[in-house]
């Protein structure tokens, strides 16, 4: 296989009539999905989506896709067409249209009412353009055709590329759910007919490319929601995407079928089900639903809550009731359903609510317990009938951490791609197709945006270094002030510390030690003489020694040294 996990050069000039394609994120990683195709002077964007931080990752709130590269050409931008309406193809939208808000955002009905309620909020109003299956619209020197696909959140797109240079597909997030509780299928035979048309590039989503078989049809999930409420003694709380229409239709069929009212906890929650039943995509039953203010007027054994906060997210309502701070107080009987899948880097976070939620004495039902919940991705068996219905000519794995795309490029190899023909490349690799013939031609600087509070981009690796280091190993302060003129120390050295040593006293052993390199260093000759930042230094060094010697510990350690 290509392999473009190498250090690369800087891309070649573009050649006029050449298609590039540079992954600006979801290479790699799920989440953050973002692409640019460029074609004679002329960029399109398939998705803008955010990725969530990780826990070595504290105090970010969001991260988005590098758009470093082309944050000069936005002028340039022909349409940014949007795939589905989930946060990780969508959440980064309301950034890259702070820049530039007349860039026209393309999709379909549901992901264009998501992402405008969004937008909304960020006091952005946007232009749009909604498509539906079948309909072809030319953006620019791009002819863009839209084919249905299923996924775990309805009216999902898959959009097909004709250019002069050559053909591309891209699925988006999919699965071949034959039975899905919409009648949407995917629409294969469109797969098909687009095959025989010619598909050069196939850029297929690759998150469970490593799950043989096939995926289980969201039907099955319905008698275990019902079988669950059902038996529960007292409140039931489901927790799951904002955005996972079929999700919330379920729990609204099982709660009725038990006589059970709903509420709906969480802003994104309430935003999103309204939108959706507005639309006609969640058939909400009459009566059922109560308002979470009134919810404590109906008895718990008649009450369920759809909740947010299934991947463990701090501030999501359910790690608040993990964590008691939320005016939903969990306690014993109560029973909490995790109707989602553990995104990758999310499980620490996720069995800490468990585990907060099980000692508050409730029954915790998930997916490795029970079935409730599918994947809205496709698995090996699907992928392969996809291989083999589209036939194309070369395939690039998009949406997926590395093992996700190794694992899809060898199931393109075995419907009998040859290697070199299966594109495994990296956020910021550069493709370049010509006459329906993709290769990786280089690569460029591709890291993370970090968003935290209101700043954007402002937050560097080293940022999250400091703030790693100050949380795992606390830090050290001491003040100093020395006379250069006599080479005394005036004042201190004066140690303060948190998160290393609670008894001040330990630092007596350094003390001396730091007088002493301190003075041997203003007693110096004239030549010798050092700059403050020098004697700073100097501090650093004697007390990093000490503590790593005797503590076996690295904590942030700042000097200060004045001159009196």
């Amino acid at each position: 296989m290509s392999d473009s996990t190498l250090e690369l050069k800087a891309p070649p000039a573009l050649e006029p009539g050449t298609l590039r394609i540079i992954p600006l994120g979801g290479i790699g990683e799920v989440g953050r999905n973002m692409t640019v195709f460029e074609l004679d002077g002329k960029l399109l964007i398939v998705d803008c989506g955010v990725l969530f931080p990780e826990e070595h990752q504290p105090g970010v709130d969001l991260i988005l896709p590098d758009i470093t590269s082309i944050r000069d050409r936005l002028d340039d931008v022909v349409a940014v067409v949007l795939t589905h309406g989930h946060e990780d193809h969508i959440g980064a939208v309301p950034y890259l249209l702070r820049l530039r808000p007349d860039i026209p955002l393309v999709g379909s009905q549901l992901t264009l009412a998501l992402i405008e309620a969004k937008l909304a909020e960020h006091r952005i109003k946007p232009y749009t353009l909604a498509v539906s299956e079948g309909q072809i619209e030319q953006l620019g020197p791009f002819s863009c055709e839209f084919v249905a696909v299923n996924h775990s959140i309805p009216d999902a797109l898959a959009v097909f590329l004709r250019t002069a240079a050559g053909n591309v597909l891209h699925t988006g997030d999919f699965k071949m759910d034959q039975l899905p509780l919409d009648g949407r299928i995917t629409d294969l035979r469109a797969f098909a007919r687009l095959g025989e048309e010619g598909v050069d590039l196939f850029m297929v989503d690759s998150t469970n490319a490593d799950v043989p078989g096939f995926m289980s049809s969201e039907r099955e999930i319905g008698p275990t929601l019902d079988r669950v409420i059902g038996q529960a003694d007292k409140r039931v709380i489901v927790a799951s995407f904002s955005s996972h229409v079929h999700r919330v239709q379920q729990v609204l069929h099982a709660a009725q079928a038990n006589g059970r009212k709903v509420a709906f906890v969480g802003r994104s929650m309430v935003r999103n089900m309204s939108i959706a039943s507005q639309l006609g995509y969640l058939h909400i039953p009459e009566g059922i639903l109560v308002d979470l203010k009134r919810v404590d007027d109906h008895p718990p054994e008649k009450v369920v809550l759809m909740s947010t906060g299934s991947q463990g997210e701090p501030m999501a309502a359910l790690s608040r009731m993990a964590n008691g701070d939320h005016r939903v107080q969990v306690g014993r009987g109560d029973t909490v359903i995790l109707a989602s899948s553990l995104i990758p880097g999310n499980e620490n976070a996720v069995f800490r609510v468990i585990n907060g939620l099980m000692k508050l004495g409730a029954d915790v039902v998930h997916k490795g317990n029970a079935k409730v919940h599918v994947s809205g991705h496709a698995a090996a068996g699907e992928l392969l009938y996809c291989y083999n219905i589209v036939r194309p000519r070369q395939v690039m794995p998009v949406h997926g951490e590395v093992r996700h795309l190794i694992a899809n490029g060898k199931l393109a190899q075995a419907t009998g791609l040859a290697e070199e023909d299966v594109l495994l490349t990296d956020d910021g690799s550069v493709v370049d197709m010509t006459d329906g013939v993709a290769r990786v031609v280089g690569g460029i600087d591709c890291g993370f945006i970090y968003v935290d509070g209101t700043t954007v981009g402002e937050i560097t690796d080293d940022d999250l270094k400091d703030r790693r280091t100050l949380g795992d190993e606390g830090f050290i302060s001491i003040i100093t002030v020395v006379n250069r003129h006599n080479g005394t120390i005036v004042s201190g050295p004066e140690i303060h510390a948190r998160g290393f040593a609670e008894d001040e006293k330990v630092f007596a052993e350094i003390i001396p030690k730091i007088t002493d390199a301190l003075q041997d260093a203003v007693q110096s000759g004239p030549g010798s003489a050092h700059t403050t930042y020098q004697l700073q230094q100097i501090v650093r060094r004697v007390v990093g020694s000490w503590v790593n010697r005797r503590y076996k510990r690295r904590p942030m350690i700042i000097p200060v040294v004045l001159e009196a």
